[in-house]
């Protein structure tokens, strides 16, 4: 059979075709999609849960005239593909090449960039109502889906559009799943609808609402499209639809597909990376379960992250104790703050990108009240091939400005597990940030120890340059010294270097920083986070109150947001890699 999606490099040739030609778009656009990912990783069951409604809207609307907005974005595949991108669909998510997200810098078609979810309402409400200001006659399509339409944001959007007389539509994507299984009301009240309930909230919000239709039917998605055509006002239209979509594997188990890694698309086998090293996410998840059981105030939280957490253990052995509350991260910030109100100890699980869409929460719910909430921040530094909207690299900066907040991060696995048992005992909202990845260890040790608050420790002693790190950098920095070491060459430029191990960025050792001060000439400092505001700020006015006379160098992430690609060529692109900061070293004047 000819291939149809090889003639199609934009809507345009995609308009050309007879309705009855799009199911075999359809299916040559899944097996594109997994012939690609199956060998450059990506989100995959998001994709291929909305082919069949991508060609449909590419087909029915004028788009890019006719504004269109993904959310969440990774739902976004499909659509590249057919605007333009397919060529180039094979560098997705790698250095230089497509991102894996809508984003308006690259395509005229991505309206709206949406690397986060449930923005989608607010940002088509505000496009049209700029179009109608301007007179413009175009159509505003969104579409929600992956549980995105629970979190607060979506909701305050709908709230807003409802009440007004613009020309919307909103396409509600019902997958029941975001990473993890949807949770909560409004995916009961879904269930009731698609199950023959009369009446929808949306209603209530002032919408005109169709559904539940087959989203993967096109006769169903173009007779509603044609329907809703003459509906001028705010429009829902709720579709059902199966995450991972026309690929068995994929369908059987959503979880695992939503982001599979390499696989063998024949046999669905996913390729395991021969990896002995534990991951923090999986200490975290360990340690939990240990803390939880010798403390039965001590509860877990997460804004569903549950899998990406490592919380699902957890969750089966303490089901009344590990919430996940879905995508609604100002809600599980303030949430934890009820709980530490009534003595409860909540430990929230949360990615360092989505924090910051709790940043007042932060504030005012909890260090304001100076409640004891335990923020693990996953996540934390440069993830990879996700790219800019969820690398996190500013939470140290803008977690350090909050009065009562303390502001961790381990250099390694012991720290990591010693900073999440010290934390049930604080009494003042208690932060750890930590990577994504592996540690450099194999097997965890069992014990505990509890952490002095604000206590930094000398792990080499120098003449001449103090590095002072935080974080799991300091690793990084440790292997560079030995390297130095080693190399008899160098033995003068080792002798001159220290090293000190800052857990805590805030409260700052002050103690030993004098005695830094004193000793020191040149302090070089090293973080996994963004330079303005962190922890070589800390560092740097902390010498200013002191009148330190000596050479301060702040080492971090560049005032600038990072694009996509892996870990590796990124930290080489910011001069943060081994080799970079050996470089830096050797060449160094005190």
């Amino acid at each position: 059979m000819k291939s149809l999606l090889d003639h199609i490099y934009s809507p345009n040739e995609l308009r050309q075709l007879k309705r009855s030609d799009l199911s075999q778009v359809s299916a040559e656009l899944r097996e594109f999609i997994l012939d690609t990912l199956s060998v450059k990783p990506g989100h995959l069951g998001a994709g291929l849960g909305v082919v069949e409604l991508t060609v449909a809207l590419h087909y029915f609307y004028d788009t890019p005239e006719d504004l269109l907005i993904w959310d969440v974005g990774h739902q976004c595949y499909p659509h590249k593909i057919l605007t333009g991108r397919k060529k180039q669909f094979d560098t997705l998510r790698q250095l230089n090449g497509i991102s894996g997200f809508p984003t308006s810098e690259e395509s005229e078609f991505d309206a709206f960039g949406t690397g986060h979810s449930s923005t989608s309402v607010s940002a088509i409400t505000g496009m049209a109502i700029a179009d109608q200001m301007l007179g413009k006659s175009n159509k505003h399509i969104a579409v929600i889906g992956d549980a995105s339409i629970v979190s607060g944001m979506a909701l305050e959007g709908l709230n807003h559009l409802g009440s007004t007389d613009l020309d919307v539509l909103i396409i509600l994507n019902d997958n029941s799943i975001g990473i993890d299984p949807s949770v909560g009301a409004l995916k009961e009240h879904f269930f009731h609808l698609e199950n023959g309930g009369q009446h929808s909230v949306f209603e209530d919000f002032g919408f005109h609402y169709k559904g539940v239709i087959d989203g993967h039917n096109f006769e169903e998605l173009f007779s509603a499209f044609e329907e809703l055509e003459s509906i001028k006002k705010p429009k829902i239209l709720h579709i059902k639809t199966v995450k991972g979509k026309g690929y068995a594997n994929a369908e059987a188990d959503q979880v695992k597909w939503h982001s599979p890694g390499l696989f063998n698309k024949a046999t669905g086998e996913i390729s395991k990376t021969l990896q002995s090293k534990i991951s923090f996410q999986e200490i975290f998840g360990e340690t939990m379960s240990e803390l939880m059981r010798q403390n039965e105030k001590i509860t877990a939280i997460t804004p569903a992250m549950l899998t990406g957490s490592n919380l699902v253990k957890s969750k089966l052995e303490f089901p009344n104790r590990v919430l996940d509350v879905g995508i609604a991260e100002q809600h599980s910030v303030t949430l934890a703050a009820g709980m530490a109100t009534q003595g409860i100890i909540p430990y929230l699980a949360i990615y360092s990108t989505f924090l910051q869409r709790a940043y007042d929460q932060v504030i005012h719910d909890v260090a304001l009240q100076n409640l004891p909430v335990v923020f693990c921040i996953d996540r934390a530094g440069i993830v990879g091939t996700d790219g800019a909207t969820h690398h996190g690299y500013f939470d140290v900066s803008f977690l350090r400005s909050i009065p009562n907040m303390i502001v961790s991060a381990p250099m390694d696995e012991k720290d990591f597990r010693n900073l999440l048992f010290t934390a049930q005992f604080a009494d003042a909202p208690f932060s750890i940030r930590f990577p994504k990845g592996n540690t450099e260890v194999e097997v965890l040790e069992s014990d505990f120890n509890r952490i002095e608050i604000g206590k930094a420790e000398e792990l080499k002693s120098g003449k001449e340059v103090a590095i002072l790190t935080f974080g799991t950098i300091g690793n990084r920095i440790q292997k560079i010294l030995y390297q130095i070491e080693s190399e008899r060459l160098f033995a003068e430029r080792s002798r001159s270097i220290g090293h000190y191990k800052f857990i805590f960025c805030k409260p700052l050792d002050e103690d030993l920083l004098d005695e830094i001060f004193n000793q020191y000439k040149t302090i070089i400092s090293f973080e996994d986070g963004i330079l303005s505001g962190g922890f070589g700020d800390a560092i740097l006015e902390y010498a200013s109150e002191k009148e330190f006379k000596g050479k301060i160098i702040r080492k971090a992430y560049p005032d600038e947001f990072i694009g996509h690609g892996s870990v590796e060529e990124l930290e080489k692109q910011i001069g943060l890699d081994e080799e970079s900061i050996l470089e830096f070293l050797l060449n160094l004047e005190p």
